[in-house]
């Protein structure tokens, strides 16, 4: 399984338009980050998790040229909006999969109404297969998905495992049954977004905290913002397997 970090950023990305903060000016390529997602690939197979703003770049950036379904953790601008730039594939391809809670496809159904419509569609727009994702295990291509539940303040969020890699962003408090699903992974990315406490992200320390629990092999932070500092100098500062995911980062599972 190859894992490609799409975006790491926050839901403004890095640089924010017009800052002047330190790290927003920075020349490394590093800390630059677009707007969070993740390429998932196995035996031929490519999906992605959540598709924002920035998802025509990203998909240019990792040349990619097939999508078979992209599984969406929740509704917010920076995880969703990119839904309409899945149009070279449908058109290449044909309907796109998608995956999402049932709160989440109505919220999609109502910003995308052209592409779920049935009567006197635009023929332009792409279609997709809506799958409504409950907190049970499902399949796709023969791969066994673990959908683990959150919240992001007060709103419910999905993380996913497939095997031995797990994927959480946007969390702020997870139970402890639902952390028993992702114990010891290979690999964890989780999200932490400044040093500072946020009221519906992982800070620095929580982000750690929640790595100690789980106990993954390697961890890597996500959904950054550029209040948690420069890239080579956080990494630094992590423990020996805790590294700060950055766009483009490939790693193999």
């Amino acid at each position: 399984m190859k894992i490609t970090f799409l975006g790491t950023g926050t839901s403004q990305g890095i640089p924010i338009i017009g800052s002047t903060h330190p790290v927003c000016l920075s020349s490394s390529k590093k800390d630059k980050r677009l707007r969070v997602s993740v390429l998932i690939e196995w035996n031929g197979f490519t999906y992605v998790v959540d598709c924002g703003p920035d998802f025509r770049y990203q998909m240019l950036r990792a040349n990619c040229t097939k999508l078979d379904g992209i599984l969406f953790t929740h509704e917010h601008s920076d995880h969703t909006l990119g839904l309409d730039d899945i149009r070279p594939f449908y058109f290449r391809q044909g309907d796109v999969s998608i995956y999402a809670h049932k709160r989440v496809l109505k919220s999609l159904k109502t910003r995308f109404d052209y592409i779920f419509a049935t009567k006197n569609r635009y023929p332009g727009a792409p279609t997709v297969i809506t799958n409504r994702v409950k907190n049970e295990v499902f399949t796709i291509n023969n791969q066994e998905v673990i959908p683990v539940n959150g919240k992001h303040g007060n709103l419910q969020v999905f993380g996913f495992r497939f095997n031995d890699f797990a994927y959480l962003t946007d969390m702020k408090t997870v139970k402890d049954k639902e952390v028993e699903k992702i114990k010891n992974v290979k690999v964890l990315v989780i999200n932490a977004l400044r040093v500072e406490p946020h009221q519906t992200h992982f800070n620095l320390e929580e982000a750690l905290e929640f790595i100690d629990k789980v106990r993954p092999e390697k961890a890597y932070l996500t959904h950054i913002s550029h209040m948690l500092g420069f890239h080579d100098d956080v990494e630094k500062a992590l423990p020996e397997n805790v590294f700060l995911a950055y766009d483009g980062l490939q790693i193999t599972i």
